[in-house]
């Protein structure tokens, strides 16, 4: 993993949470956005077969000629696949439904885990420039999430807050552990995100207190509110930073970048 736990790679980091519907591929584009707003250079790699995040960033089915299928399974250039999306400084590695049938085909491989991890570190990477590659995970553990654990440097949790939110996160941190323990030993966890936060339910301040007394420090201050802009921006194929730039919604995605970077700084300093 030293290749690129180098100043001069990119930070990558992995966005996961088994739980559908939890706000990971929303974090992933808005978060993406947020971080090339603040002059990073970020690739988005969509690996989930839903295609959400590419469709989120406007990339069209039909457009989508070459995917993360291909940069994993086919040995495919990444300047063959990486497609830019409307927002400056952001660019994306697309998915299609052909993912859907790569965990069988991974299985097959004897380097199934290993397979994303050694696309990223093709030469090219490094004329790329990347400052951040955010993975959009499928909302699964499989081999596919495993791949995106193995290829980056920490997972990003969004947990949303609802009842159970907290049981779910031991079936994640588990195969965390498990792939430090068997092929990257120096991943870590990121943070986990507060997302779909409602201020005014009791509920969702409970699991706050619960979130922050079991996992302190590795919850960002940074809290996603339940905000409607943020959930009709994808209908229109923007981050909510560009379908409305002063939504809380927008500043909450833009307080977890800088959240997120002041935290590399510090680590690097």
């Amino acid at each position: 993993m030293s290749d690129l736990l180098s100043a001069h790679g990119p930070r990558i980091v992995a966005i996961a949470n088994q739980k559908g519907g939890v706000g990971k591929t929303t974090t992933a584009i808005n978060l993406g956005a947020a971080l090339a707003e603040q002059g990073q250079r970020v690739l988005l790699i969509d690996i989930d077969p839903q295609g959400n995040a590419s469709t989120g960033l406007g990339v069209e089915p039909d457009d989508r000629t070459y995917t993360s299928y291909e940069l994993m399974l086919d040995d495919a250039q990444l300047d063959q696949i990486i497609m830019q999306s409307d927002v400056q400084n952001l660019d994306i590695v697309p998915a299609t439904v052909d993912l859907s049938s790569a965990d069988i085909e991974l299985i097959a491989n004897e380097k199934r885990s290993f397979l994303l991890h050694d696309a990223l570190r093709q030469p090219a990477m490094n004329d790329l420039n990347y400052d951040y590659i955010l993975i959009d995970c499928p909302p699964s553990l499989n081999l596919l999430t495993v791949n995106a654990m193995v290829a980056a440097h920490s997972v990003l949790v969004p947990l949303q807050s609802e009842f159970f939110a907290l049981e779910g996160l031991s079936q994640l941190m588990l195969t965390i552990r498990e792939v430090r323990q068997s092929a990257n030993p120096d991943l870590r966890i990121e943070g986990i995100v507060l997302t779909m936060y409602d201020s005014r339910n009791n509920l969702s301040q409970q699991v706050e207190e619960d979130a922050r007394e079991n996992l302190g420090d590795l919850v960002f201050r940074t809290i996603i509110p339940r905000n409607v802009r943020v959930s009709e921006a994808p209908s229109f194929s923007v981050p909510v930073l560009e379908f409305d730039t002063m939504s809380k919604g927008a500043a909450a995605y833009r307080a977890l970048a800088s959240e997120l970077l002041q935290k590399h700084e510090s680590v690097a300093a």
